[in-house]
């Protein structure tokens, strides 16, 4: 116990305190969930196979270099899986404290991304380019802090026992705090995070243990939003395009239904164990665009069959239920309510993705977790993990 004392003393508190506490009485590696570690793993380097066969040909994008996509998948995996020990390191508790640094951040590259600094990938102005052929997507790290900055205000007098539920006023202000960044990316526009983190801010809300009021009247909202959205002309023509186009896959079949149509067929043509890897045709002729991107999971349906793309969705259901589980077992409702924020960011984010390939949703510019290429992405997805792990490592000792 001298150590813990002396953490105390020096004014460290109880954060630090806990840690010592950990490293004196239990292993961290017995406190990690393995299960979603390793299926984090096992996701990002299925996603580097499969990002390997999209480009591979693609001379017009790999600069020549067949390896180009592959190596820089795996340099972005090893880069987020430093980002995880890191937020593991630090604990989601102190970054509870510094939620309005991160926020305030966050907020400020987002509006970067509105001036010259900002650039337009497939009709959606969220980027800024850095140089040296990255990039980084603002809006990935906006859905972090989100949920810390929501959790924050609705933890906050319930883990101090004042309080055994968020009050309407508190819930008004985590509203706020998430309704800035998200006009903003509606701006770019953005959409398809803008549906990622309307659905975070209803599965916090539900977590918080707020009246179901607000829930419902926020799905109302959103309805009622949507269709004025529609009406009012307020989304862009490439947009609505893009709805009307699932509405009716024959609609624009050369068009904007291109993609869709495209993608059924290469999951199609793979039946039960697939074609083969780099033996797709629809891949290999590089008929579906963006395919190391938004429409990877059309080259796991293709060249590894029902089989592979079936291992793909168990293994983000793994992910999904040690998050629940997390969520479910910890003792503080800020650590509940962070793992269930990204819970429900995953969950939607994974469904849309593969949901559009099946043309059973509409077409978003929303990467496959773990699995697409793209570093930023990539890294707020391992933060995500950082924090889950956090939460799991940090219970009690009893726990």
């Amino acid at each position: 116990m001298t150590g813990v004392n002396s953490f105390q003393v020096s004014g460290y508190g109880p954060e630090r305190a806990g840690w010592t506490r950990l490293l004196a009485r239990d292993s961290l590696a017995r406190r990690l969930d393995w299960p979603i570690l390793l299926a984090a793993l096992a996701l990002s380097g299925i996603g580097a196979i499969l990002v390997f066969s999209a480009t591979r040909n693609r001379t017009e994008i790999n600069q020549g270099d067949p390896y180009y996509f592959l190596l820089r998948h795996i340099l972005n995996t090893g880069i987020g899986f430093a980002l995880m020990i890191g937020t593991v390191w630090l604990g989601h508790r102190t970054l509870r404290t510094a939620v309005p640094i991160l926020y305030g951040a966050s907020v400020f590259l987002i509006l970067m991304v509105l001036t010259p600094l900002g650039s337009t990938v497939n009709g959606a102005h969220s980027w800024i380019v850095l140089g040296g052929g990255f990039s980084l997507q603002p809006s990935e790290f906006v859905k972090i802090t989100i949920i810390l900055g929501m959790a924050m205000l609705l933890a906050a007098r319930v883990d101090a026992g004042d309080k055994a539920y968020p009050d309407h006023r508190t819930v008004l202000q985590a509203l706020g705090l998430a309704a800035v960044p998200m006009l903003v990316v509606m701006l770019m526009p953005d959409l398809g995070s803008v549906m990622v983190m309307v659905i975070i801010v209803l599965g916090v809300l539900l977590a918080s243990g707020a009246s179901n009021r607000w829930v419902f009247g926020l799905l109302g909202a959103g309805a009622a939003g949507a269709i004025a959205g529609w009406q009012l002309h307020i989304l862009d023509d490439y947009q609505i395009a893009r709805f009307a186009a699932f509405a009716n896959p024959s609609l624009d079949p050369a068009g904007v239904g291109y993609n869709t149509n495209q993608a059924r067929i290469a999951i199609g043509s793979g039946g039960l164990t697939g074609s083969g890897l780099f033996q797709g045709s629809q891949t290999t002729g590089q008929f579906v665009p963006e395919q190391q991107t938004d429409f990877v999971f059309t080259v796991a349906g293709e060249e590894l069959g029902f089989l592979g793309g079936g291992l793909i969705i168990v293994l983000l259901g793994v992910v999904l239920w040690r998050a629940c589980r997390i969520a479910r077992e910890t003792t503080e409702l800020y650590g509940t309510i962070v793992a269930a924020g990204i819970v429900a960011w995953f969950a939607f984010q994974a469904f849309e993705n593969i949901g559009m390939t099946l043309g059973i949703m509409p077409v978003t510019g929303l990467p496959l977790p773990f699995v697409s290429y793209g570093g930023s992405s990539m890294f707020s997805v391992w933060v995500a993990v950082g924090l889950l792990q956090s939460i799991r490592v940090q219970r009690p000792m009893s726990a």
